[in-house]
This record gives structure tokens, C-alpha cells and sequence, in this order.
């Protein structure tokens, strides 16, 4: 009785979704646009439809449709792996389907595994961040896809930092690696099927060549929402990640998480929402960085103890970050502001002289361009370096708007 109760609140509750992903438009299709095709699927536990059924089951069992092999990004195709952990290739527990690692040896489909397929899904939801591993999957699955002639398939899905968002510098090719390849900002501002198009149509994927690529659009979803407004569950994209509103925290503090030498929540209950040191003064940090009157947010003093990573149990002080007003806060700016911060008031913990030159390079890539690392280490105020750090988006805007799909 129990089970009958819970799941008809259950069903009660996801017919309230405002927003129909790709696969539930493609559900609704009846697979129209796979009928007769064998298919391969490149997915983790966030393809999912309203319902939180795998895209991966819904395809086995969907008639006219053969699945016959699944791609493995970072994290897996069941999410089993943790991040930065290397995906084998294995066999799908619960399909018996052929498993092919896209994060290990090989980051790109080769021509064995795609043999015999004739279209290459893809169904992920990401957040909107470019340092993100899951783009730089779908655009080599899109280069492996026009060198063996198979359509590319993109079941489009959300950005849960709603669609109107733009931040950082576009990336410098020189810095081009797996945490960003292609000339776009740090916050993009589109959904993967509009990336997708816009990669594929302006000859951006690194072997010269396009796809025949095809985007299951949405249903009902405006550039204004945020994931809360979709009606949607929300399935963690990462480890760290455990819900929509982490996705907004994730720009304000990686950035300043791959130097390693602050803790950013990450250990804790409030991943990348934090900022702590066990040498930090949490009072007199959130003090200077609120006088920064920062649109849109406030920092309030935290102490705590991480549950794990290498400050477990270690009595760290500082800040949580509190967004008062998303659509006035300029996310990836926050973490400029707690550099100059740091630098300023703990001469002797400076973020870059502590870091190793692995992880400043590291920076780097993430950042897109060493010109950050090199202003602070200038002396250079974080006003100016949030204004050069957001300059060159004016010069993508004009680009982004030829390939948006949504209003």
C-alpha cells in the first residue's frame, strides 16, 4: 500500500515538469528519429527522462530502436567512477551492452568501436561551465562521428545556470586542453545542442571537419529559468555536484579550487560554497570582502572541519558564499575578489607561491590564459582583472546569438 501511495505522489509531482528534455521529446516521438538505426549512447546517470528513467533502458526496451553499445565519459556511464578516475571498458550491468571508456587511454571513439553503429547519441546534462569535461566528450564524439560517417544526435537538455549568463574571457587556444578547447567564455550561456551547433557550424572542431548532426530541442524551456523553474529533479552531474544550486557555486570557486591551497567546500557538506584555511581570520575575511559590495552576494564567517580530502578534521576558518541575487551576481568574479583577498591581508599565503607550478598551470588551463595569474602577481587591483577578465565576451555575443534555439 506504502509502495502505491509513494509512487503515485511521485508521478503527481514530475507531471508538474514545465520542460520536456530531448528524450522526453523524443519519447513523445515515438523514436521517429531513430527508427531502423543501431545506435550508440554516449550518457552517464544524468540522461534521464521527467520520471528519472535511464535513457539507457529506455532505449533497450524502445521498439524500432536498436541500442547496441554505450560510451563512458568521466564518471562513467552509471556514475561508478569517481572524478578524475579512469573509465574502463566493460560490460553495462544491467543491458549486458558493450561499455567503451571516452575518459581513460582513449578520450575519442575510434573507428572499431563505432563500428557498425549509424547514429551516436548524446544525452548529458552539464552546467553550463566550460572547464566541465563533458563538452570537450561530446565534441570529439562529434569529430569521431564525421570521420566515420555516423549522425550525431544531441538530446538537448537545460542550463541550469539559466541560458543568459555569460562570464569570463574566452579561452586562448595556446591553453587548449580537456578542461577547455574551444574559443568560448568560462560561463557560455547555451544549452549542449546550441554548443553543439555552433562548434559543428563555425568549423571549430579541431580535425576541420562537421557532422551530420541533429538536436532533439526542448520543450517549454525559456532562457530566463533556472533549473528550479524547469519543474525537473535534479540528478548530480559529478561527485561534487549534488544538486542545482551547486552548479551556480561551481564557477564562483573551482577556478581558485585547482590551485590547492584553500579549501573551497569540497571535504564538507557545501562543496565549492566555501572558502577556508586554517591561518585565515573568518571574521576579518568576510568583512573585507563584503566592504567589496559585490553585486548580489555576501560572504558570512564559517568554521568547520572537513569530513575528507587531504584538510580532514583539520579546524578550517572563512567564508560561505551567499548569492543573494542570481541575476546580479557575476559568478566567476566572486573567487577574483577572495584572491586579491588573500594576497592583500596574508602576504605569506599567497595562493600562486603556494601552489605548485603543476597546479598553476592547471589555473591556467581552467582560466583559459596565464594573463590572470600574471596581473595578480603584478599587483594588479581584482577590479581591473575582473574587468580584463570579462572584456572579450562582447566579442562571442554576437557569435553565441546566431545558434541559440530558445527564447
Amino acid at each position: 500500500m506504502y509502495k502505491i501511495i509513494f509512487l503515485f505522489f511521485f508521478l503527481f509531482e514530475c507531471s508538474f515538469a514545465q520542460v520536456l528534455t530531448g528524450i522526453d521529446v523524443l519519447i513523445q516521438s515515438n523514436f521517429s528519429q531513430l527508427h531502423g538505426k543501431r545506435i550508440g549512447l554516449l550518457t552517464n546517470p544524468t540522461g534521464v527522462s521527467a520520471d528519472l528513467i535511464s535513457t539507457i533502458d529506455i532505449l533497450a526496451k524502445a521498439e524500432n530502436v536498436t541500442l547496441v553499445a554505450l560510451f563512458g565519459p568521466e564518471h562513467g556511464v552509471r556514475g561508478d567512477v569517481t572524478a578524475g578516475g579512469t573509465v574502463m571498458n566493460s560490460s553495462d550491468p544491467v543491458t549486458g551492452l558493450p561499455v567503451y571508456s571516452l575518459y581513460g587511454k582513449t578520450r575519442k571513439p575510434t573507428a572499431e568501436m563505432l563500428k557498425g553503429i549509424d547514429a551516436l547519441v548524446y544525452d548529458i546534462q552539464d552546467i553550463g561551465t566550460r572547464s566541465y569535461t563533458y563538452i570537450n566528450t561530446m565534441a570529439l564524439a562529434m569529430e569521431a562521428a564525421s570521420e566515420n560517417n555516423i549522425e550525431f544526435i544531441v538530446l538537448d537538455r537545460p542550463d541550469p545556470l539559466s541560458g543568459t549568463r555569460v562570464e569570463g574571457s574566452v579561452l586562448d587556444t595556446a591553453f587548449r586542453s580537456f578542461v577547455g578547447q574551444y574559443p568560448i567564455p568560462y560561463v557560455y550561456g547555451m544549452t549542449c545542442g546550441e554548443l553543439a551547433t555552433l562548434l559543428n557550424n563555425e568549423g571549430w572542431l579541431t580535425n576541420g571537419e562537421r557532422c551530420r548532426l541533429t538536436v532533439i530541442p526542448m520543450e517549454g524551456w525559456k532562457r530566463s529559468m533556472y533549473w528550479e523553474d524547469t519543474g525537473l529533479q535534479w540528478v548530480p552531474t559529478s561527485p561534487h555536484i549534488p544538486n542545482a544550486a551547486t552548479a551556480l557555486f561551481y564557477p564562483a570557486t573551482g577556478i581558485l579550487g585547482e590551485l590547492q591551497t584553500v579549501n573551497i567546500g569540497v571535504g564538507y557538506t557545501m562543496p565549492f560554497q566555501l572558502i577556508g584555511a586554517e591561518w585565515i581570520d573568518a571574521q576579518k575575511f568576510s568583512d573585507a570582502l563584503n566592504k567589496e559590495k559585490i553585486p548580489g552576494v555576501w560572504f558570512r564567517p564559517i568554521h568547520y572541519k572537513p569530513y575528507y580530502g587531504e584538510q580532514q578534521g583539520k579546524e578550517l576558518h572563512g567564508i560561505q558564499i551567499h548569492l543573494l541575487d542570481k541575476a546580479r551576481v557575476n559568478l566567476t568574479s566572486i573567487q577574483m575578489y577572495v584572491i586579491a583577498a588573500i594576497i592583500s591581508m596574508y602576504p605569506n599565503h599567497n595562493p600562486f607561491s603556494d601552489a605548485s607550478d603543476s597546479r598553476c598551470r592547471m589555473f591556467d588551463k581552467v582560466v583559459g590564459t596565464d594573463a590572470v595569474r600574471n596581473e595578480f602577481l603584478g599587483g594588479m587591483p581584482a577590479d581591473s582583472i575582473v574587468g580584463h577578465w570579462n572584456a572579450s565576451i562582447r566579442t562571442f555575443l554576437p557569435l553565441r546569438e546566431k545558434y541559440l534555439l530558445y527564447k
